[in-house]
This record gives C-alpha cells, structure tokens and sequence, in this order.
C-alpha cells in the first residue's frame, strides 16, 4: 500500500499527502508547494508519505 501511496504523491503530490495525513497541516502546505511549483510539490508528497510509516 505504500508504494501506491509514493506512485500518487509523484503523480498527484497532494492527494497522496491526503491519503497518508488527511486535511492537516502537510496537506495544505503541499498544496500550496503544487502551486508555486509541481516539482516542490512532488518532493513535499514522497518525503511525507515516506515518513509517515
């Protein structure tokens, strides 16, 4: 299952950060991380799906 959540976090950075902490306070900065810049995004998404385990 975490693997799926890494594979979304890259393809669509703030659903996997969703999937992983719900609407906290990740959630809203990646989305805004996927505003200024999909890349910021991306590495926000896998670095808080991967240490959340």
């Amino acid at each position: 299952m975490e693997l799926i959540k890494i594979i979304v976090a890259i393809i669509l950075p703030p659903l996997g950060v969703f999937l992983q902490v719900g609407l906290r306070k990740h959630f809203w900065i990646n989305i805004l991380l996927s505003i200024l810049g999909y890349l910021p995004g991306i590495v926000h998404g896998v670095w808080v799906v991967a240490k959340d385990k």
